[in-house]
């Protein structure tokens, strides 16, 4: 009979590297692995013998990034989705499109399933497996967190070293990664400790507001239909676009968010996430969306981002729910066309300018001066006695049975 076949989410770090041994030790089986390229640059170039030294039988390097940045990113942008009002989801869009990518190939592998190294308090496992469950529901899923007696970091490297496996341990850098085009996140170690600062060394993409430079820098961003398509007058595809986004905002200190999430398998936990790119473009597309959306849109617009945002960061993206979201999302982007100018100054985003061709912002009407006919002061009064109507009839029965 041939051999049982595993498909495994892997990463190149300690976890994942001894996860190759440890399959093949307690399924007999022979090891598939995968890494999605969702813009992580020069972590994934060792992967290939780092995975062969471990025992795996081959390396998939899936380029995912294109796909990442228009068809998860963009939606999220363009839907204003925001995890409790700091976290601007990097890890967590990318899940669900690495866990498509894994049963693509296991199916192409014969592989009867799918092992992830995710630990049994994160949300990652959560967004690996729904993923999974979406597109092939008859999967066998391994999570050996859950299953094998390690507890410890210092009993994987023990098991690692027994084994001759190299253990990919940065004694200087003891935190908890995940990179990313859109993000990078940092968990762990002193960060456990909510009293404790971010240490200076900590950020990889960006400067500290202090170290930014003491003068302004200017940007300009172009939509089409909610879509960022240009920085400073030069038209670029989606990647080249959000890296440059991330080398101007990073410069001046732009887009570090440290916060306690609730995660969604019930805990609270520290996180600081560098977002300099993302952050600058979700900044400069609500100053856009403020001259295109009406009012009644707009307000029903930061309902529908934040139940977005929930549906994102719970793995829910291949689900009924979030398809139909987006579909209302991309009916209210199609007068969301313009530019937006903003004065980035050390680690803030500054609205300096916005103007479109669907702009509802009409100056005759806003200005405190004749409004012609467009806008009769006298027509205030009859609003105001119909809004308070209720308010006056309410005080008026309370007065009389006093």
């Amino acid at each position: 009979m041939a051999k049982m076949r595993v498909l495994l989410a892997y990463s190149g770090g300690l976890d994942t590297s001894i996860i190759v041994p440890w399959l093949k030790e307690n399924y007999d089986c022979d090891v598939v692995c995968v890494a999605g390229d969702v813009g992580q640059g020069e972590e994934l170039e060792p992967l290939h013998e780092k995975a062969a030294k471990c025992g795996a039988e081959k390396l998939y390097i899936a380029d995912l990034r294109k796909e990442f940045v228009e068809d998860f990113i963009w939606p999220t942008l363009k839907a204003g989705a925001v995890y409790e009002g700091k976290y601007l989801l990097g890890t967590s869009f990318a899940r669900p499109l690495i866990a498509k990518r894994l049963v693509e190939i296991a199916h192409a592998e014969n592989c009867t399933a799918i092992c992830h190294g995710c630990t049994g308090k994160g949300n990652d496992q959560v967004r690996f497996e729904l993923t999974i469950k979406a597109f092939d529901p008859n999967m066998k899923i391994i999570a050996p967190w859950r299953i094998w007696d390690i507890k410890t970091r210092e009993e994987e490297i023990e098991y690692a070293e027994a084994r001759g496996i190299p253990v990919p341990v940065k004694k200087d850098r003891p935190y908890s990664m995940d990179r990313n085009i859109w993000h990078i996140s940092h968990e762990g170690a002193d960060l456990e400790d909510p009293w404790n600062e971010p240490p200076a060394d900590l950020l990889l993409t960006m400067v500290t507001p202090e170290k930014a430079p003491d003068a302004p820098e200017y940007v300009t961003i172009d939509f089409e239909k909610g879509v960022p398509v240009a920085i400073n007058g030069e038209k670029l595809e989606a990647i080249e676009l959000l890296t440059k986004a991330n080398e101007i905002a990073g410069r001046n200190g732009v887009g570090c968010a440290d916060l306690v999430e609730n995660r969604l398998v019930g805990m609270k936990s520290r996180g600081v996430y560098e977002t300099p790119g993302g952050t600058m473009l979700y900044a400069a597309h609500s100053i856009l969306e403020s001259i295109t959306l009406d009012r009644q849109t707009s307000h029903y617009k930061e309902l529908v981002a934040g139940k977005f945002a929930e549906l994102v960061y719970d793995g829910m993206w291949y689900t009924p729910l979030r398809q139909a979201l987006s579909a209302f999302v991309d009916s209210t982007q199609e007068a969301v066309n313009g530019t937006v100018k903003l004065k980035l100054y050390k680690g803030n985003c500054i609205n300096a300018g916005v103007k479109s061709p669907n702009s509802l912002y009409l100056e005759e009407i806003a200005t405190f001066g004749d409004s012609k006919d467009l806008y009769s002061h006298k027509d205030s009064e009859g609003f105001i006695n119909l809004l308070g109507l209720p308010m006056k009839v309410k005080a008026m029965v309370e007065q009389k049975n006093k």
